[in-house]
């Protein structure tokens, strides 16, 4: 064990997902950046044999090059390829999906919703920041661009799932669903803050994951998971960064902590293992909730499934008009 190995071992311990054979799946992974847990969670799929499908909001090729760069000399590796998509907009997540089915055809085995943002992390917005449709940015993005690019390629994870044996939902999610509560989910008239609207839109892709799998697991093999991601410790990613962009005091503080946070927190590959598991075990349970690579139960809130009925049908309204 090296003395980093030994420095950290108080602090991180990430268990691993047990490799399997991808070879011949085909794997959509959302939020690719560099230094990013889809980024890692792109490239272990694809060094287990699979073709893997990146996605990023700009200069997705520096990251489709970056990744194919390191599985060159990987004899048993997939590929892989991407595009552009920013989850905020209807017209790139339908571009994006009839690019999918123009070059992939009629074949997805799984896909891993990985985006999402969290871009208020002092608490300082008062009112929502929208998006460019007019509706508030976290919620928009992380729920509503996700239900909509999975809503899109529904119908062919359902032919996969029929024809193969199985297809696969995977949505990462955080601990912090607990933020929200399915009172505020559905009270238009709730208090803005900025931790709840993150924490509701996790609330709602649990609920998303579970009403997949209560509408399509037995008669489409369709498998869905949503996951706490980055182990106990949290990831050092660059989602923080993102976060607190803008201070300049703080960004300057994180950087100078850079190489202790490193230490204390998991590597972008240790805490993307629970959604690389999520994505290839044969023994994770569809229609649950994991973190730290097991099994564990969301708060009781993402349990009512009366609720995720509720939204899903709300939801339905909103993808009539942009599909």
């Amino acid at each position: 064990m090296t003395l980093r190995e030994k420095l950290r071992k108080p602090f991180v311990s990430t268990p691993v997902a047990a490799r399997q054979d991808l070879s011949g799946k085909y794997i959509i992974v959302t939020g690719c950046s560099a230094g990013s847990l889809g980024y890692a969670t792109a490239l272990q799929l694809a060094r287990w044999g699979a073709t893997v499908i990146v996605t990023t909001r700009r200069a997705v090729e520096d990251e489709v090059t970056a990744l194919n760069a390191e599985l060159a000399q990987d004899a048993t590796a997939g590929n892989v390829d991407g595009h552009l998509l920013d989850l905020s907009s209807a017209a790139s997540v339908n571009a994006f999906t009839q690019w999918y089915a123009r070059v992939y055809g009629q074949r997805l085995d799984v896909l891993v919703n990985n985006a999402g943002i969290h871009l208020d992390l002092m608490s300082r917005w008062k009112e929502p920041k929208l998006s460019a449709d007019g509706i508030e940015i976290q919620w928009r993005t992380n729920y509503l661009g996700t239900v909509h690019l999975t809503h899109n390629l529904l119908p062919l994870l359902q032919q996969t799932g029929r024809e193969v044996g199985e297809a696969r939902v995977v949505n990462v999610v955080s601990q912090l669903h607990t933020r929200g509560s399915n009172e505020l989910l559905f009270d238009e008239n709730r208090v803005y803050e900025s931790w709840q609207a993150y924490g509701l839109s996790k609330l709602g892709l649990i609920h998303f994951t579970n009403e997949l799998h209560r509408r399509f697991h037995a008669a489409d093999n369709l498998m869905t998971y949503s996951l706490h991601p980055g182990g106990s410790t949290g990831s050092y990613t660059n989602v923080a960064s993102k976060g607190l962009q803008g201070h300049v005091l703080i960004e300057l503080f994180r950087k100078l902590a850079a190489p202790l946070e490193r230490l204390m927190m998991a590597s972008a590959e240790e805490g993307a293992q629970t959604q690389i598991q999520c994505a290839s075990s044969p023994t994770a349970t569809s229609g649950s909730y994991y973190a730290n690579c097991r099994l564990e139960r969301s708060s009781e809130d993402s349990q009512d499934a009366d609720a995720a009925s509720r939204l899903w049908q709300e939801t339905q309204i909103w993808l009539d008009s942009v599909s």
